[in-house]
């Protein structure tokens, strides 16, 4: 075995637990060297799947082992927050899959301890390491979009529903992460929440979740997992062109040379008398669908950790980020009827 500079240990191995192990124990100088999971099932899949990796039962084992300085988290939402915790006051960093915490006041928390050991914090907001995103982040700061005027996103499907949380948060922070990502992480002014529970009492299968930024810049999600077809789009509305990305399609976007502007009128506001209706111009151009070149995200995400470990670099994906999507997240919840 080669020496590894960074040595992990994973805790979970259930639905997307075994995409992390693999991008991880793939990183060059990178060990994961526990997985620890209460499934015997789930440890044989690890075992057999990964020698190099042991298969434990026990969190307290990895947390104690000096050799350890990372740990990753694939648990339910409602885990995060301790287990994060146990790390960084063990001397580790960590990774946290989405969302960092349930609450604000969590994230914050972690964010102290992480900043009194000097530790990372990273939240697994993988689209971030998505090149179809990417593209469409360069697209809005370069001003090629225009003024940004809205955004709105389907993410939808049948079927895999939850009980540990309801659709909004299984999905939305995906969603969320992506918009403050393409917004640079603005505070919003307010955020609205319509949901509805259908097959679980108290846990909402669709819901609508309208954000308002500053410089009128709106922002409608739209999540449920009771829906017939599988939706995975989002679209940018801008003053000078629009975008469409569509991450189930084979071309991830679409640019729209599209848009409606106010003609300007000799004289206009200058006859009270003789008021005269605003004429619009409508423009209808191109179509372009640029060629993106695809890494697998969760490997990008992956090595972007290992490296803010190595390196002491701040991560995207960091605790500011995790926070901002926390922050609406625990917003929209505030407005959930009892």
């Amino acid at each position: 075995m080669t020496q590894n500079d960074v040595i992990l240990a994973q805790i979970g191995c259930g639905y997307w637990g075994p995409n992390l192990l693999r991008n991880f124990s793939s990183l060059r100088g990178c060990l994961v060297k526990y997985v620890v999971d209460s499934s015997p099932e789930r440890r044989t899949f690890v075992e057999t799947n990964f020698p190099r990796t042991k298969a434990v039962e026990s969190v307290s084992e990895v947390m104690q082992d000096p050799e350890v300085n990372g740990i990753v988290v694939a648990t339910p939402a409602g885990t995060h927050f301790e287990l994060a915790k146990q790390s960084l006051l063990s001397g580790k960093h960590v990774f946290v899959e989405k969302p960092l915490a349930t609450r604000v006041s969590e994230v914050d928390e972690l964010d102290c301890l992480a900043k009194e050991r000097e530790l990372v914090v990273m939240a697994g907001h993988t689209f971030l390491y998505n090149a179809a995103v990417r593209y469409v982040k360069r697209l809005v700061d370069s001003g090629e979009l225009g003024e940004i005027r809205y955004i709105y996103s389907q993410r939808l499907n049948l079927g895999r529903i939850r009980s540990d949380i309801d659709a909004l948060w299984n999905f939305a922070p995906h969603d969320i992460s992506i918009i403050q990502y393409w917004l640079g992480d603005p505070s919003p002014v307010a955020v609205h929440r319509l949901g509805m529970d259908f097959i679980q009492t108290g846990v909402d299968d669709v819901v609508f979740l309208s954000i308002v930024y500053p410089n009128k810049v709106i922002a409608n999600i739209h999540v449920s997992w009771l829906d017939p077809q599988k939706v995975r789009k989002m679209i940018v509305v801008g003053s000078r062109k629009m975008v469409v990305y569509d991450d189930v399609a084979e071309d991830k976007i679409a640019i729209y040379d599209k848009g409606i502007d106010k003609k300007a009128i000799l004289g206009q506001n200058m006859d009270f008398d003789n008021p005269r209706p605003e004429l619009f111009s409508y423009r209808s151009g191109d179509i372009l669908m640029p060629q993106v070149q695809f890494t697998e995200p969760l490997k990008q995400e992956a090595e972007a950790f290992v490296t803010s470990m190595r390196t002491g670099g701040k991560p995207i994906t960091g605790i500011p980020h995790a926070r901002n999507v926390v922050d609406i997240l625990e917003q929209a919840k505030a407005l959930k009827p009892e």
